[in-house]
């Protein structure tokens, strides 16, 4: 197939495995269940940012809607107010354009369904599927029974339905303190279904929303408003993570007590020839993944205690800490796709993400030398001033990639680990008196090493060979072949090397009491005044290299200025972690 986003455009070719959503959406099409439509959605929370396991979903519900000529909306699932900000809507809404998708027309918000869901609630009241319970958090808890016990019906479980309307009415206008009461569906307290013993429809929040702003002071709860959203919507395929599947049945229950024609006339769908029929939930399992911390209440505490830099960091699973990390969209849709869709949980291997990674980046990311510990080298035999412009291609596999002008002078960098004065056995780069190849340049010897008073090195002397630049030296043979900037054109930079925020494999796991006790303290290394060579600078609109021997960067958009670049490590060349 050609994957491409929903707007169509074509991004490259893969081949599209099979899994039993994508069997079972071809069977409803051969059916002709919805009268052939396929429509999906992505409803987010906007209580945090999105990290890698809401990748998945994202991919999943836009692909499979775009393979079958459907839709995908975006939709807000907006229920909590005291969880949710506008600067979460907004970084949602920017992270899935970056991914690669577009939604179905404009951005949806279950906020903008209150006023039909407060009706349907009134429906319930008045079929006695619902009514106003005085229990608070805690006694309700208590009634609510176990898994081995069942639950004990509510003193308010038989109010008469006047009496609930009233009471509904009421916490609508705002009379009642939060907590005082709830709305609960009157359903069956001793089902082996926990969700289905009375659950909570509504609540008294007297808390100002980000879309609504004090309209309301009650708000319905998640599991009542996402049925009748996808309901309005004319969504076709509801697919959710596996933790729903107990809430399946409450789901359809929902839907199965409202007036069909109430829903249709008030759903997207009004008016239109196309069929309409309920929407079913259909889940698989979320992705986890090991060395990762993924749960959403856990990464708002890293932000708020400072043990990242915010939701962006670099070292966070979120997409925005991965697009500041340069990983790039294709990477991760190439992940997310070849890990495939299941009902097993499972826990992925980090390992693969960074070989998606590893594999995007080798192909599509220009090169360039970064010395990020230097070592003033000074070439003897060339002339103060005197300046060579090499030219280097920007990929060695990609032609079309082109190529770049390297200067190269008198006065040069290497990294200090390409030197020693007693090399260790197999040490294959420069010695006192030996010979190496300067990358896409000549053969160097070093002739002479300065100390300082101290005994530390300072600057090595160097000759260089002058008839070696793409030719084998004459009568001897030089096997390494190291990096190198020139002092005077390269660009002073800061880099920081990042690398797997904890040291176990489930920092999520109940045992562990305080996931600050298992960060790795290598985590984020910052080194000042790195030097890079010039070229990266005149190519902004290439934001992501492979520094020759030293890993994947991307130019930070955040922190960089015009005088001083910031480079963040996007992954090293090869897993440093296996084994």
């Amino acid at each position: 197939m050609t994957e491409s986003n929903s707007a169509g455009s074509s991004l490259r070719t893969v081949s599209t495995p099979s899994n039993y959503i994508r069997t079972m959406i071809a069977r409803d099409q051969s059916n002709g269940k919805y009268g052939g439509r396929v429509h999906t959605r992505f409803p987010p929370e906007p209580n945090g940012y999105l990290h890698i396991g809401h990748a998945k979903s994202i991919c999943l519900n836009f692909t499979l809607a775009a393979e079958n000529g459907g839709f995908c909306n975006l939709r807000f699932d907006d229920t909590n107010p005291t969880k949710e900000s506008q600067e979460y809507v907004d970084a949602i809404k920017d992270n899935i354009r970056w991914l690669g998708f577009n939604w179905h027309g404009e951005v949806r918000y279950s906020s903008a369904y209150f006023n039909e869901l407060y009706s349907f609630a009134i429906q319930l009241v008045e079929k006695e599927l619902a009514y106003v319970c005085s229990l608070n958090a805690e006694q309700a808890r208590e009634y609510r029974g176990t898994l081995t016990e069942p639950g004990r019906d509510s003193p308010d479980r038989n109010r008469p339905k006047n009496e609930s309307l009233n009471l509904l009415a009421r916490m609508k206008a705002g009379e009642f303190a939060d907590g005082t009461y709830t709305l609960r569906a009157c359903i069956d307290m001793a089902s082996p279904n926990i969700n289905m013993r009375d659950p909570v429809l509504y609540r008294i929040r007297h808390f100002a929303h980000h879309q609504t702003g004090n309209k309301w002071c009650i708000y319905p709860t998640y599991d009542y408003t996402h049925c009748i959203s996808d309901a309005l919507e004319g969504i076709t395929h509801s697919l959710c993570t596996l933790e729903f599947e107990d809430h399946r049945p409450l789901y359809n229950w929902i839907l199965g007590q409202l007036d069909l024609e109430k829903l249709q006339l008030a759903s997207d769908l009004a008016g239109s020839s196309s069929q309409y029929v309920l929407p079913e939930q259909t889940e698989f399992a979320k992705l986890k993944l090991n060395y990762t911390m993924m749960g959403k209440r856990n990464l708002k505490a890293m932000v708020d205690s400072g043990t990242v830099d915010g939701w962006d960091d670099p070292r966070m699973p979120t997409l925005a800490g991965l697009r500041r990390r340069g990983v790039t969209p294709a990477a991760i849709r190439h992940f997310c796709e070849s890990i495939g869709v299941s009902r097993s949980e499972s826990v992925v291997d980090l390992g693969m993400l960074e070989h998606a990674i590893r594999e995007d980046l080798d192909r599509n990311a220009p090169r360039a030398m970064c010395v990020l510990n230097p070592l003033p080298v000074l070439v003897t035999n060339m002339e103060e001033g005197q300046v060579q412009h090499l030219s280097m291609a920007n990929h060695p596999k990609n032609e079309n990639m082109g190529r770049r002008q390297v200067p190269f002078d008198r006065k040069l960098v290497i990294d200090r680990a390409d030197f020693a004065e007693e090399p260790p056995p197999g040490f294959k780069r420069l010695v006192p008196g030996g010979e190496v190849r300067l990358r896409g340049a000549y053969v160097i010897r070093c002739d002479k090493v300065e100390k300082d008073a101290s005994g530390n090195i300072t600057r090595l002397l160097c000759s260089a060979d002058f008839g070696t630049l793409g030719q084998r030296p004459q009568g001897r043979k030089v096997k390494g072949v190291i990096h190198w900037v020139s002092s005077g054109h390269g660009i002073s930079s800061t880099v920081r090397l990042y690398d797997r925020l904890f040291t176990v494999e489930n920092p999520e796991s109940s045992e562990i009491e305080d996931f600050r006790k298992v960060l790795n303290p290598h985590s984020l290394q910052v080194i000042e005044n790195a030097l890079v060579e010039p070229s990266v600078m005149k190519e902004q609109r290439r934001i992501c290299f492979q520094f020759e021997r030293e890993g994947y960067f991307c130019l930070d958009q955040l922190d960089s200025t015009t005088e001083r670049p910031v480079f963040n490590r996007t992954i090293t060349l090869r897993d440093s972690w296996s084994g």
